[in-house]
């Protein structure tokens, strides 16, 4: 019998709702909260009640467009944590409602764990390829960086992570530091693939095992940019894409250091990204290259799933309803999860 699984993710600042059956995307519907841009990030406040007035229309066209209605839904799968608290606790007690008045289960996900099982969303007519366990994922985005060992399903081990900034956050806030947007990591990408990787350098971290760090790289960006500008006012707008190229790929070389690392202390060849930066095209292209050289089978998202998604929560609730983890109604959103487990 069919198993479907209705998704709401709510974590930071885009409300997502998605249909899942067996494994097969039916719907995954997104509003996003352009309000931010002009703080340079999200404001917490402002992003709960856009969620509040998205919700509900997102949720309803996910069901329109995968021609399901609620009676046909066998659970209700959320985003618990980590993230914004304001915005879990909109899509939470909406998930709530909703399961009392249609008299569904719920199920809780942990959000990290969604973006590593994103691989395993299967798109009708797709090539769906999956990564066989067990594999590493680099997960990184704008909140995390980690390597984590993924047995199974719902079996997960964290390898490393950072120590201080996420990856993400380098991104932006070297984006931040020359004046390009927000969200900086697109701008970065963009503007990289115009200039020269191997003009600059910076400061890369000396940090032990599997850990990252990356505070040391921003504060060399700064420092450095500071330094140049003494003596030439023009410097950063002169030299605007050569210094994207060039601080992209230091970050990713600090990125597939730890990585490549992993992978002789594992010996699996597995390799899987996930999270919002790995929409990034440089990260994307070394991961591929790194594969053919040491003969990796490498495994990239497919760019829709890679910003927060309501189709990975839906999936991940996939897999734990065959596990019968189901939540309770009093349960509450949690802001940090360092660890997967239940």
């Amino acid at each position: 019998m069919a198993l479907t699984i209705l998704g709401i993710e709510s974590s930071c600042d885009d409300t997502s709702a998605a249909i899942i059956r067996d494994e097969y995307l039916l719907s995954n519907v997104m509003a996003s909260q352009e309000v931010h841009r002009q703080y340079g990030g999200v404001i917490p406040e402002l992003a709960s009640r856009a969620h509040q007035q998205n919700i509900l229309p997102v949720v309803s066209e996910a069901l329109r467009q995968a021609n399901v209605t609620m009676d046909e839904v066998d659970a209700i799968a959320f985003t618990r944590g980590p993230g914004l608290l304001g915005s879990l606790l909109v899509g939470t007690s909406f998930t709530k409602g909703l399961a009392v008045a249609a008299d569904k289960p719920i199920i809780e996900i942990n959000h990290l764990q969604g973006h590593i099982l994103s691989h395993f969303v299967k798109v009708e007519g797709g090539e769906n390829r999956q990564p066989k366990f067990p594999f590493l994922c680099l997960l990184v985005s704008g909140g995390h960086t980690q390597i984590v060992r993924v047995d199974n399903h719902l079996d997960f081990e964290i390898l490393g992570h950072t120590i201080d900034d996420a990856v993400g956050e380098a991104f932006d806030k070297c984006a931040k530091i020359m004046g390009l947007g927000y969200p900086g990591g697109p701008v970065i990408d963009k503007l990289a693939k115009e200039g020269d990787p191997k003009k600059f350098r910076f400061a890369k971290p000396n940090v032990p095992e599997l850990n990252y760090s990356f505070s040391g790289i921003k504060t060399s960006l700064l420092y450095f940019l500071r330094d140049q500008l003494k003596e030439d006012p023009q410097f950063m707008e002169n030299n605007k894409a050569d210094l994207c190229a060039s601080f992209q790929r230091d970050l990713i070389d600090i990125l597939m250091k730890k990585l490549i690392l992993a992978v002789k202390q594992t010996g699996i060849k597995e390799i899987a990204i996930a999270g919002g930066v790995s929409a990034n095209s440089g990260l994307r292209n070394r991961i591929e290259e790194e594969g053919r050289k040491r003969g990796w089978n490498t495994y990239l998202p497919a760019l829709k799933f890679t910003t927060d998604n309501a189709a990975m929560i839906a999936i991940t609730g996939y897999f734990r309803y065959q596990r019968g983890l189901f939540a309770p109604l009093d349960i509450a959103p949690i802001s940090r999860s360092a660890e997967y487990g239940d």
